[in-house]
Parts: C-alpha cells; structure tokens; sequence
C-alpha cells in the first residue's frame, strides 16, 4: 500500500534517516517507538507530503488516502460548533447537501421539472452516501472521547488545546483514511476516553501508525512495531511486549557474539605480542594483523534504560497521617466538584488519582496543595509533614537565565557539584548538558529539571500533577524507578496505567463528588471494578 524506499533526510547537518526503507501493507496497526529526537513526528509528516525526503522515495498505491492528525488548530474559526468542526470529515455528503439546498432555494421561486428530477438524484445520491446518519456518527465519536452532548453545539474557540484536539481526533477517524496517522494521541485523554480510542482502533479495517508513549495502549492496538535508530527503521512483528521480548533476544545474541569476539580478539593479539618479533612467524603474525584489521567488529551492548541507584533523602519522617481532607466542598459557579468530601492519607501511601477528565482530580491536588481554595472545609498536614507540589505550570517557573545545575542548587540545602551531577544524570542530564540553560530546553526537558527539583526538596509528601507529560518512555521509566525508591508519601495524577501499575499501591477516585479510595494495587482495582459491574 505504502513503501518507503532508501529514505534520508536531514535536519541542518544532521542525519535523521540514511538509507531507510518501510514496507506499509493495507491492515498494519504500527506503533512507532523511538528516543525524543529520532525524528518519529518528521517520519509521519514525511509520509504525509508535508516535507520531502533528501533522497529515497515514498510511493503508495492509487488508492491509499492518508490522514495526519493536525497540529494547526488555527485554521478553524471561532464560530464553528464542536460538532460543525468535525463533521467536516463527510466533504462529499456535505457538498451535496449544499447542492440540495439550492435547488430547494430555486424551487421556490421556479418549480420545473428539471429542478424536481435534479432534487430527486440528489437526494438518492445523498441517502446512497449515508447523509442522513452523519450527524448520529458524528455525535457518537464526539461523545466517546469525553464531550457532553450539550457541548456539541458550542464554539471550538471556548475549549482548551487537549479539547480541540480531541476534536480533531474525531474528525480524522470519521473520515476513515487508507492509512491513520497519530501523533501522540493520548496525551490529552483520559483513561475512560483513551479506552474508547483503544476500542475504536482495534476495530480499525484499515491501516494506522500511532506515536505513543503509552505502552500499555501500544500493547493493546498494534500488531507491528517500528523502531528509530541509528536513521534506520527497524520492524518487530507483535504489539509492544513481544517487541521488547524480541529486542531482549536481540541483545543477549549480541552480547554472545560480542563475547565471543572479544575472546577471539585477545587471542590473536596475545599471538601477535608473544611472535612479534620473531622471525620464523613473521608471516604468522602478519596474517592475523590483517584479519584483525579486516575484521567486521560486533559493537558492544549499551542499555537504553539506566538503572536508577540513588537514596533520595528526606529530611524528617512524618507521622502516621500525613494529611486530611474534612468536609471540603468546591464549586466553579454551577460547577460542584467536591461536596462535603473527606479523605486520609497515610505514611507509605503511593496513592494514585485516577478518573475521567473534569471530575476534579487537578483541582484537588492543588487544594491539598494549598494553591486553590475551598468553599468549605480544611486540608490540613499531619505530624512532621513536609509538602513539595508538581504541577505542569510550575515549568514557567524555572529561571530561564539558569543553565541545569544552578536551576538544581535553587532547591532547599546548599549540594555540591557533584552531588547536583548524580541527580542530573538520573534524569538524563550527563556531561556538558548540566550547563545548557533552562530556556533551550524542551518541554520534556523542563519536566524532567522540574522532577529533578521536586526529589531534591527532601519533602516527605509529594503530590504529582501528570507527571509522565511530556516525557519518552525511558524518562517514564526513570521517573517510576525513582517512585519505587523513594521512602516518602506521594500522590499522582496520571493516565499512563503501566506508569500507575508500577507506583501506586492505592487508587482514589472522585465520584458523586467525593473522594473514594480503592485499597490496592490499579490490576486488582480494575480487577474489583470489572467484578463490580458484571454483577
């Protein structure tokens, strides 16, 4: 269907593909996996005619059609509907529907025969297109990702960006292209919408590639997976567990052949030190320093993911509640978020505050936060309890003028360089990138600083925020190291479920606006839940 064809392409010197090649077939659900930077979004907009390739091609069939979720919000006016944004998805019906109406214009003023019989093919035409169901899938779509059906008819203008690309979600997948494309299509979703999406794309009958981060939704919509390294596209059969089952084999065979290479190696150098200068094995010795020379070498094995080593200190132990919450109501106008609600939180608590988008979870977080306040109630920190907040906006907050390590000695005692080094090289910040400055960074190098400043605090009491936005698989990976390490109380906002998996060992939720708590593991609460319901 699509065939990518000794592709290369460069941004300014550097070499994002060389010679790279990709064999799209007609049902392929593609996860596209690779390190920030290794030009998975450049891929997608290569495919989608939006750059050109240096050199190589990329050709697809007559009938491939091929849509890119768009970035560019801009070009919708602000007084298109929800709904009249992405029913725009139906070109053709829509058309003749205009059509239809100004025929229906004409025959008020000149009812003729020809205009009667035009109507007439119209609207088979349109009934034959599906026209009169449009409006129904549409609205289905709309309210599958999380929108209200009294939502449906305001202005795109008066949601925020998570929204408007859940809008544009919508549109491409009614408009049911050859070949999807979507770039990170989960970081505005919710658990209960990013389900849905899962559902819809597991019903997908044609193809799609989708960049996520997500590797529990990469488990569960993808059959083949593309990795990006070294300007090659490496292709792995399975979802995203078999290919990190293929990749481990991979490894182990390399480190073998790399062993064993080595002991070869040594061997012929041993050879060639002990005879070197012995006449009679001359031609001996200068044998194997040709094969040495001419010898294909097995690179040696690095690990992707470093293995988090550190004792995050912490300053005082807690008691044994670490914060509550009484009576605490909060409302925007007719908006109720929490009424009368009350929860504990203990020492050891890794507590994560899951639920569907608008419920309330940030706002709660920064009500215990001391950032938001109540219309009743208190919040109030137990014994010896020390808070440290982290929230998506507090990345404005970082000094731009700062290079990392003066950003890190901002936070509570004065460390040493090298102890400030060891926690930057935890979140990925080695050698000379400790002296970039905070205003070059992306945004998921802010967030990892950001982290970074958050675990230097030496709070005994964390509250997390969406922690994993922004962030590449290994920095997830890191982060949820750093969790399980760490001797002190959090708790996280989060829609990653792999992410939850591994940190949390209880779940809240707010419903009929007050907070519920699940005491166990987010397996064994989607576990009771599925129980719950079935019976």
């Amino acid at each position: 269907m699509l065939s990518i064809n000794n592709l290369t392409y460069h941004v300014g010197a550097r070499a994002l593909y060389e010679h790279a090649s990709l064999l799209i077939k007609a049902k392929d659900k593609i996860g596209l996996i690779g390190l920030n930077g290794t030009g998975k979004t450049t891929l997608l907009k290569l495919i989608a005619a939006d750059l050109a390739p240096d050199a190589g091609s990329i050709t697809k069939s007559k009938d491939c059609s091929v849509g890119f979720l768009n970035q560019d919000l801009r070009a919708y006016s602000a007084g298109e509907t929800i709904r009249q944004v992405a029913i725009q998805a139906f070109g053709e019906i829509l058309a003749v529907q205009k059509d239809i109406e100004q025929v229906l214009r004409k025959m008020e003023t000149n009812y003729i025969d020809d205009l009667v019989d035009e109507l007439a093919r119209l609207q088979e035409k349109f009934e034959h297109l599906g026209g009169y169901a449009i409006q129904a899938k549409t609205d289905a779509l709309l309210e599958g990702v999380g929108f209200q059906n009294e939502d449906l008819d305001k202005p795109i203008q008066e949601f925020s960006g998570g929204w408007r690309m859940r809008v544009m979600l919508v549109k491409l997948l009614l408009e049911r292209p050859s070949l999807l494309m979507l770039d990170e299509p989960t970081n505005h979703l919710d658990i209960t919408s990013m389900q849905w999406v899962e559902h819809y794309l597991q019903n997908y009958d044609r193809a799609f590639i989708v960049v996520s981060h997500d590797r529990r939704f990469l488990d569960n919509v993808t059959d083949k997976i593309i990795e990006v390294a070294d300007r090659q596209l490496h292709a792995y059969m399975g979802n995203y567990t078999a290919y990190q089952k293929q990749k481990a084999h991979q490894v182990t065979l390399q480190q073998n052949a790399y062993r064993n290479q080595q002991k070869k190696v040594q061997q012929i150098e041993n050879f060639i030190d002990r005879f070197r200068y012995k006449a009679t094995k001359a031609r001996q010795v200068q044998s194997r320093i040709k094969s040495l020379e001419k010898m294909d070498r097995t690179m040696a094995v690095t690990s992707d993911i470093p293995t988090v080593h550190f004792s995050f200190h912490i300053q005082k132990d807690p008691g044994k509640v670490v914060g509550t919450i009484s009576q605490v109501s909060k409302a925007f106008g007719d908006l109720e978020i929490l009424k009368a609600a009350n929860a504990r939180v203990e020492r050891g608590d890794k507590i994560a505050l899951i639920g569907a988008n608008g419920r309330g979870k940030s706002t709660l977080l920064r009500i215990m936060a001391g950032w938001e306040p109540t219309q009743q109630g208190a919040v109030s920190l137990g014994y010896n309890a020390t808070l440290a907040f982290y929230a998506q906006h507090q990345l404005e907050a970082l000094e731009l003028s700062n290079n990392i390590l003066a950003e890190l000695q901002r936070v509570g005692r004065p460390r040493s360089e090298a102890e400030l080094r060891k926690v930057a090289g935890i979140f990925l910040f080695t050698k000379d990138d400790v002296y970039k400055k905070i205003a070059v960074l992306s945004g998921g190098e802010k967030s990892r600083v950001a982290l970074a400043k958050v675990m230097l605090s030496e709070a005994n009491y964390l509250l997390l925020d969406e922690p994993t936005n922004h962030l590449d698989m290994i920095s997830i990976d890191i982060l949820a190291q750093t969790l399980q390490q760490y001797q002190g109380t959090y708790i996280i906002v989060s829609h990653d479920r792999h992410f939850i998996t591994r940190v949390a060992n209880k779940i809240w939720y707010i419903e009929d606006k007050q907070i519920k708590e699940y005491p166990g593991t987010y397996e064994e609460y989607i576990y009771w839940q599925a129980m719950s319901t079935s019976t």
